[in-house]
């Protein structure tokens, strides 16, 4: 399962989204602007920048449509 962490108003968030739904890819969306209590993950992960894309085995920030192609 995918996780992708968003925050409202934000273009690459929107990207990403809409890369993974045009791709069929299945995810689970966390809001950090209405689910701040996910912020310290995040950067628990070593991010301090949404959207940061979540897998069983990475984590990555940012539109990369070329990491996403490989979750689809």
């Amino acid at each position: 399962m995918v996780t992708i962490y968003s925050k409202n108003n934000c273009v690459q968030c929107k990207m990403t989204k809409r890369f993974l739904d045009t791709n069929h890819v299945e995810y689970r969306e966390i809001n950090l602007d209405e689910q701040p209590e996910f912020i310290d993950h995040v950067k628990d992960l070593g991010f301090n920048a949404a959207p940061v894309i979540q897998t069983a085995t990475e984590a990555f920030s940012g539109f990369q449509p070329g990491k996403l192609k490989k979750l689809s």
